[in-house]
């Protein structure tokens, strides 16, 4: 699903997260290590609304919000019909070099296929990102001088 698509509300990037979702779910069900999506982009651009729609996408009941201070969330996931048991939400935020995330047990999370790693603000921890072999980087945006709700959400 790469390219860009423009979401003008909760609802419509919901859309695009399902869509999103099930296409990344084939395309890694066959993963040897955790599936690590980057989502970058300034504050209110829509990272945590994405991440609170594969959540639910995924059956999770949790209320799912961002792990600014806590730096990460765990979720498992029962729904049988995807590659991964557990997800796994770190914002980044507040992190100022690479070798911080290496706490959170880093590593053992990215060496294991049963894990969808969310990241939001991957830009902090880069050089902990680049030998991963599954990761994928999705960039939000607001589009200047538009409406508030509308969000570009670019998939690379």
């Amino acid at each position: 699903m790469l390219g860009k698509y423009t979401s003008h509300s909760i609802e419509e990037t919901a859309e695009i997260a399902r869509k999103w979702l099930k296409e990344i779910s084939v395309k890694y069900a066959d993963s040897n290590t955790a599936l690590v999506v980057g989502l970058s982009g300034d504050l209110g651009a829509g990272k945590t609304a994405f991440t609170k729609a594969i959540a639910k996408e995924l059956g999770i009941t949790d209320e799912v919000t961002s792990p600014t201070f806590v730096i990460m969330k765990q979720y498992p996931i029962t729904q049988s019909s995807t590659p991964w048991k557990k997800l796994i939400h770190i914002d980044a935020y507040r992190l100022e070099r690479a070798e911080e995330v290496q706490v959170l047990g880093f590593g053992e999370l990215v060496a294991d296929p049963k894990n969808l790693i969310l990241i939001e603000w991957p830009e902090n921890i880069g050089p902990a990102l680049s030998s991963i072999q599954a990761y994928n980087f999705i960039q939000f945006s607001v589009p200047p001088d538009t409406d508030t709700k509308k969000r570009e959400i670019t998939f690379q």
